[in-house]
């Protein structure tokens, strides 16, 4: 006869067994899927009646609710609301015991699991794992659920990568999606690819044309919200970090390039710029452009200059650059005792004290320039004013239409100062080169360049001929005082008591 021999057996402990240790308890059950797909949402939806009935069938459970996160990351719980709200709940003392399918259901990342079962132990607040058979109020408990967690991210980890190698090999076949419920201009094709959206590829149209015009991105945000049209999510306000982001999205153009950002941890999912670390995608000619590939590369030049433009308004403003040095021209005000002049000068040559020939630009010697280039502009191309009129139209206010007689007006009376005439210089003139010798290069829209040869360089009279000499001495004879004689010829009151201080001084000589 063989020996006999003792064996301790552990009865496998299943739910039905389990309320005699926790009779009278409120208890809660927490369901968590990780996609919204339709399929999906019947699992969560299958998971919440399947708890409130079982809870509901013991009379010594009192049902404290299902708990429920759709479409959310098990890896993390900073997004898991009901998570969270849950375990607030169990802390203010309303739930005793909560109920979930799984480990890897309740967390996929160990340090947070036992976190928050060491936290709600404390509380004297118990978790059931139904398919892994633990109760986090047993001794053993902790021990495995530590091994259970660790495999549980280990899985997480490997989907992940498993995820990640997907996406790069469809990147490297040139294969991509776009969010088009929040990608202004375009829509999903019927063989895949973005499909132009015309209503909203004006929208896009506009951006680029107020930004080619000149206007910061905070100005272009704050026109298009006052215009009433809506973002690419649908909202009301307009942010300057959205402009920015449609002028920097080469998809605008035609191209697309895959692999920008990469996720650097696939617990936190936080997303990072590749500058390098992963290989990029470029695919030319992808899909219908809304804007020409030289218009990008000129707006994408000027982004990076934008935060060194002026913040406010001003009718030159990133038009007018130095031959020399290639930099922008920025205005400064020259005071003096009478004047008050804006004078327009390389901010190279003004802040770095960089070797620059280029010359200094009075404000109000350019205005009659600039109205003379438009003037020609629109003598030689007259079917420019109908274009003139839409884009000015389309970038305006419902309620401020502009019409062709307001546009002719603005040139024929020679009002220079008008909205709609400074408008019309931005919009036709693209930019304008200063070279030596205050020659200036008019680079128009349409691709013509104009000249201009300044001859008068300063509002003020340079040097003053004799007989002008004269009439101040007769004038200060005659007891008019020196700032008199400076308003009624236009010239400096230094100036004048210098002609007077030389004349007396010579004269007491002699």
């Amino acid at each position: 006869m063989a020996e006999r021999v003792v064996t301790k057996v552990r009865p496998k402990r299943n739910l039905q067994s389990f309320p005699e240790l926790i009779l009278q308890k409120r208890v809660a059950a927490y369901a968590r899927v990780s996609s919204d797909s339709e399929e999906q949402l019947n699992s969560v939806e299958a998971q919440k009646d399947y708890f409130e009935k079982l809870i509901k069938e013991r009379p010594e459970w009192i049902f404290a609710g299902v708990y429920a996160d759709e479409g959310i990351s098990g890896t993390t719980l900073n997004k898991r609301v009901a998570f969270n709200k849950m375990i607030e709940d169990a802390m203010n003392g309303e739930i005793d015991l909560i109920v979930t399918k799984s480990l890897s259901r309740f967390a996929r990342n160990t340090v947070d699991a036992l976190n928050v079962i060491r936290k709600l132990k404390s509380a004297n607040v118990g978790v059931y794992f139904e398919k892994e058979d633990i109760d986090t109020l047993d001794a053993k408990g902790e021990f495995l659920i530590t091994l259970m967690s660790s495999l549980a991210e280990e899985e997480s980890r490997s989907m992940s990568e498993n995820v990640k190698w997907g996406h790069r090999k469809r990147f490297a076949e040139g294969k991509y999606s776009l969010p088009y419920a929040r990608f202004l201009g375009y829509k999903k094709g019927a063989d895949g690819c973005p499909e132009l959206v015309e209503e909203e590829a004006k929208i896009i149209r506009i951006i680029y044309r107020l930004f080619f015009e000149g206007y910061s991105t905070t100005s272009i945000a704050k026109k298009l919200t006052n215009a009433n049209i809506l973002t690419p999510g649908k909202q009301t306000i307009w942010q300057r970090q959205t402009i920015k982001s449609i002028l920097s999205n080469e998809k605008y153009y035609g191209a697309a390039l895959l692999q920008k950002n990469y996720s650097a941890d696939y617990r936190g999912r936080i997303m990072k710029r590749n500058c390098g670390e992963l290989p990029m995608y470029y695919i030319e000619n992808d899909h219908e452009g809304i804007v020409t590939k030289e218009i990008y590369d000129v707006v994408q030049e000027r982004l990076n200059r934008e935060h060194r433009l002026p913040v406010s308004f001003l009718c030159f403003s990133g038009k007018i650059y130095c031959k020399d040095c290639g930099d922008l021209f920025t205005c400064i005000q020259n005071h003096s005792t009478t004047y008050n002049d804006v004078v327009w000068t390389c901010r190279n040559r003004r802040w770095n004290k960089a070797p620059c020939s280029s010359p200094h630009l009075y404000e109000e010697l350019l205005k009659p320039i600039f109205h003379e280039i438009i003037v020609n502009t629109l003598n030689k191309n007259p079917s420019i004013i109908k274009d003139c009129i839409s884009a000015l139209n389309l970038t305006n206010n419902s309620e401020c239409k502009i019409s062709k007689k307001a546009i002719i007006d603005a040139v024929t009376k020679y009002d220079i100062n008008c909205n709609t005439e400074q408008q019309l210089w931005r919009m036709l003139i693209q930019k304008v080169i200063v070279n030596p010798g205050h020659l200036l290069e008019f680079h128009m829209i349409n691709g013509c360049i104009e000249t201009f040869q300044m001859t008068k360089i300063t509002p003020r009279v340079n040097r003053l001929n004799p007989k002008t000499h004269e009439t101040i001495i007769q004038l200060r004879a005659q007891g008019i005082r020196p700032i008199v004689i400076a308003r009624e010829l236009d010239i400096s009151p230094g100036t004048v008591r210098s002609i007077i201080h030389r004349y007396t001084k010579k004269h007491n000589n002699n």
